[in-house]
């Protein structure tokens, strides 16, 4: 009996410092490491694996998309706080199985004459759990030195977990609210949801040309901040943006999309200004799918079903390129470039887009009637015709003055 008793507490040490040890390291590479995390045993990563699959499957119970989405964005602040509370159980445990492995040395009122494995293993808990919280009731006293020291321990650990959480919080919502606000900013360059066609048409005009140059490279800068922060804190990737027709990764590849069309088709400073953003954006993509270690090769398979780009939306996106159409449309070494080019990102984008059940954008959007747009684009249509009819009756009215 004495042997077995040994081999319990032994065991219990060895549970209990493996308990602690890991939340000390996950929460370390998840909170303070500024890289990606690695090892296939990290707690935060196995999380994710068992809580993530089932979310999908009760989400995908539901028949509307909007109620889909309202589950699916619950997921990203509602896992953060089952996170937390899972490496504070866990903290709890393994100081309890600290205590248990020293034969549980405290002197505990309510416990009487109770001495019993599981009455021992309970106080234990309690007391590993006022400590942890730095609560300090003192109905629970440590009758030994190495156990008072272990407690000082466990309240250091304590106040160090709510320091990290509470500065973890803001650094998470501060990314996720500058990502936001590029991709809010997109919907009036490529509409919502987002696509390229759309923004090369809503860039038809006199120095549209500099505005898209213009706007590629702030998403090449967005594109880094996306790596940065998220490859850091991959949480971030479950958060849904406020509106359904939104989401980071369209927004990304939509900006892949344009990136892939100016290198094809379009020579000067956008076509350059392009290759640099499209090199960022999809650094940003291929780092995430290495993250999430989604399989690029299954989800590829499934191109076929799910084609982007069908012959009917390809003359669609011709006749949005304007002058520059004859070059895809009539040029096929044009057209290969650019599916040499899609093939390059999209399979990552095809497999993140289906672990995070986030759709991905068309090439073409289907046509509208009376957007919001079209309305501006003629109201000002209109309002340019008005000014330069006044000018002209204006110059009439003068040259009748001077008896021209």
């Amino acid at each position: 009996m004495a042997g077995r008793g040994f081999t319990v507490h032994v065991f219990a040490l060895i549970a209990g410092l493996m308990c602690c040890l890991g939340v000390a390291l996950d929460a370390f590479q998840t909170i303070i490491l500024p890289r990606r995390p690695t090892g296939a045993h990290q707690l935060t990563r196995l999380f994710f694996m068992l809580t993530w699959p089932p979310w999908v499957l009760m989400a995908e119970l539901a028949r509307e998309r909007r109620r889909r989405e309202q589950i699916y964005s619950v997921y990203g602040p509602l896992s953060l706080l089952l996170l937390l509370l899972v490496w504070a159980l866990l903290l709890i445990c393994g100081f309890a199985l600290l205590y248990f492995s020293m034969r549980s040395p405290f002197g505990d009122v309510m416990m009487g004459h109770d001495r019993g494995v599981l009455a021992l293993f309970g106080t234990d808990l309690y007391v590993s759990g006022t400590t942890l919280f730095t609560l300090g009731l003192g109905d629970v006293v440590p009758h030994s030195l190495l156990a008072r020291a272990l407690i000082i321990v466990e309240s250091g650990v304590g106040l160090g977990f709510v320091a990290l959480v509470i500065g973890y919080l803001p650094v998470l919502y501060q990314a996720f609210s500058r990502r936001e606000v590029n991709v809010a900013l997109l919907d009036s360059r490529a509409g919502s949801p987002p696509n390229a066609a759309e923004i090369m048409r809503r860039h038809g005009f006199e120095g549209g040309e500099e505005a898209l140059s213009g706007l590629l490279e702030e998403w090449e800068r967005w594109s880094a901040e996306i790596l940065e922060s998220h490859v850091s804190y991959p949480i971030l990737c479950y958060y849904r943006s406020q509106h359904d027709n939104q989401s980071w990764l369209s927004a990304l590849v939509s900006i892949l999309d344009v990136c892939a069309l100016l290198i094809s088709v379009v020579e000067g400073t956008p076509s350059r200004q392009a290759q640099l953003t499209f090199v960022m954006a999809r650094h940003a993509l291929v780092d995430l799918g290495q993250v999430f270690r989604v399989q690029q090769q299954r989800a590829w398979q499934k191109r076929n079903d799910v084609e982007r780009l069908p012959a009917k939306d390809f003359y669609r996106l011709c006749d949005a390129l304007g002058e520059n159409h004859v070059r895809l449309c009539g040029d096929p070494a044009s057209a290969k470039r650019l599916n040499t080019i899609r093939a390059l990102y999209e399979p990552h984008a095809f497999a993140l887009s289906e672990y995070l059940r986030m759709p991905l954008p068309v090439w073409v959007g289907p046509p509208k009637e009376n957007d919001q747009w079209s309305v501006l684009t003629r109201l000002r249509t209109d309002a340019e015709e008005a000014l330069r009819g006044d000018v002209g009756r204006a110059e009439i009215l003068h040259d009748e003055d001077l008896g021209v």
